[in-house]
């Protein structure tokens, strides 16, 4: 069937994707270190394989879908905490964390110390140095722009801090976590630490509640486009067809 329903209804699916990835990105606005996620919309041609039909058919059918979200890694502002123990990176690198199901990697440096003395996450996730967890005994705890963490003037260990290439796919995990592709990164050499500060989530609430609106009237469009489609389709049914010869 080469007609506006497949533009539409596909329309809705990827409005309706990019409505969860709006709302989601609002929802972590007060998220340290939270990175925002972009859609991404890719031309899809719905005509029969080999089937090119007309200029006009083309043009009915040629319509965008949802093509997955990409990371915005745009720096987010640095707010002064105070605490000793809040770490705020400075340029594009993450921290390397333990997790639960391996490897993963944060900008969330609200850190504290476990009952077993190591450097963890707010979840409890070790927080990895470039020689393993870094174990923290004792007051007060420093830590260099390079990532050396001293306890009462001794060396703990030093910050595992992480930057990949452009265009690295990383993936949300949930909890301010992201996955990325094994041995995709390396160790920083152009981000530093700065103590006692956090950095905020890197979306705009106020560009991210224009957008959630545009959004839902979008796909309020396409709802109403489909309902139009399915009334007439009816009366063809209904009109048309039984005064077809056989």
């Amino acid at each position: 069937m080469d007609s506006g329903f497949y533009a539409a209804c596909a329309a809705l699916m990827a409005r309706s994707q990019a409505l969860d990835l709006v709302a989601n990105n609002l929802a972590n606005t007060s998220t340290p270190g939270y990175r925002g996620q972009e859609n991404i919309f890719r031309s899809f041609l719905a005509t029969a394989s080999g089937h090119q039909g007309s200029a006009l058919n083309r043009a009915v059918n040629d319509f965008g879908i949802s093509g997955g979200s990409q990371m915005d890694l745009t720096q987010g502002n640095l707010e002064h905490t105070g605490n000793d123990l809040d770490f705020a990176v400075q340029g594009s690198g993450f921290f390397e964390v333990k997790g639960a199901n391996g490897t993963v990697y944060t900008r969330n440096g609200n850190f504290q110390v476990s009952a077993q003395n190591l450097l963890t996450t707010a979840q409890g996730d070790p927080v990895m140095g470039e020689q393993g967890p870094i174990k923290v005994v004792g007051s007060p705890v420093t830590v260099s722009p390079d990532g050396t963490i001293s306890v009462n003037g001794a060396v703990a260990g030093k910050v595992k801090l992480i930057e990949f290439p452009p265009g690295t796919d990383l993936q949300s995990v949930g909890k301010s976590y992201y996955s990325a592709p094994a041995k995709s990164g390396a160790l920083a050499k152009q981000s530093t630490i700065a103590q006692g500060s956090l950095e905020s989530s890197n979306v705009n609430p106020v560009a991210g509640a224009v957008e959630l609106v545009a959004v839902q009237r979008y796909a309020e469009m396409m709802q109403r486009a489909l309902g139009m489609f399915h009334s007439e389709f009816n009366r063809i049914a209904t009109e048309d067809l039984p005064k077809v010869n056989p």
